[in-house]
């Protein structure tokens, strides 16, 4: 074919979210301070999670313990490497590094949005079946459904990543990001995208659009069956749970949904989410959960009161 006699790409440039120095200076400010927030709020909620025996030996706050650390995760594939670039004014990425980016984020993305489905569902046994909870979420349990969704992130990203990774890329190699995703590598291929933006709206873009309808449900089930016994502190309690829970499940599917699911026209808006999910949103989430739940704000303080003391 016509590709065979040209040179193949050996690495790609990153653009990065805007062209001014000063409009850089400041992405590089928001970059450092995100990334801080998100490396100290993650980690405090993990260390608070896992220094509480209490804490840890629920499934809800281990499963929040996890949902940290995919956060952590999702935050340090790009972030870092965005921050050096700019300190050495260098902004390329070789062929296999930006392999490695599509194939981690979808990954980590991919672990969570099943995790985010597993903590659904302990919700659902914690309020529509409380008798059983004990046996139904006990740590053996609880670990089979943390591997089978790394183990399903690990699918998913394999798939992507067989798809792209053997496509010709003979040149243009300007990545319109401050990282590789398969939307803005795809269109870069010298060959025909189209069976590529396919497969990439049904792997990615279905996929996220399915799950997140099907959390929308199972949360709504939960909701209506709180509010169905009446007003009391548990189900305050409950309620107040399920809606910290969408409010990251939202977060979460939005920008990802925008994306994928209309691979064939590329919107401004676009760097802005990509900037929201690998930034904002692992930020927001120990946040919103820190915020929402008693037992963590108690777990807090208590980390609190040893520094200080």
């Amino acid at each position: 074919m016509m590709w065979e006699n040209q040179t193949m790409v050996t690495e790609f440039v990153l653009l990065g979210l805007c062209e001014t120095w000063e409009a850089q200076l400041f992405i590089f400010i928001l970059f450092l301070v995100l990334y801080v927030a998100t490396l100290f709020s993650n980690i405090l909620i993990s260390s608070a999670i896992f220094r509480d025996h209490h804490l840890s030996d629920s499934p809800m706050f281990f499963l929040l313990g996890q949902l940290a650390f995919l956060d952590l995760c999702l935050s340090s594939f790009a972030i870092p490497k965005s921050l050096f670039d700019y300190i050495a004014q260098h902004q390329a990425i070789s062929f296999d590094g930006c392999m490695a980016q599509i194939f981690f984020i979808h990954f980590f993305g991919g672990i969570e949005m099943l995790l985010l489905i597993v903590m659904a569902y302990d919700r659902y046994v914690a309020i529509s079946h409380p008798l059983r909870y004990a046996s139904l979420m006990n740590r053996r349990h609880c670990m089979a459904l943390l591997l089978a969704s790394w183990a399903g992130g690990l699918l998913h990203a394999t798939v992507q990543l067989a798809f792209i990774i053997n496509v010709p890329f003979c040149g243009p190699n300007q990545v319109d990001s401050f990282y590789c995703d398969l939307p803005l590598v795809i269109k870069l291929a010298c060959t025909d995208t189209y069976p590529l933006e396919v497969m990439m709206v049904t792997n990615s873009g279905i996929l996220s659009l399915v799950c997140f309808i099907g959390l929308l449900l199972s949360y709504g089930f939960i909701l209506y069956t709180v509010c169905s016994r009446g007003p009391s502190e548990g189900t305050t309690k409950a309620a107040s749970t399920c809606t910290s829970h969408l409010i990251v499940v939202t977060m979460y599917f939005g920008p990802i949904m925008f994306i994928y699911l209309r691979p064939y026209t590329r919107f401004m808006i676009d760097k802005v989410l990509s900037v929201f999910y690998t930034s904002i949103t692992p930020l927001l989430n120990p946040a919103i959960y820190a915020l929402k739940n008693k037992e963590m704000k108690a777990a807090l303080g208590i980390i609190y009161a040893h520094k200080v003391g």
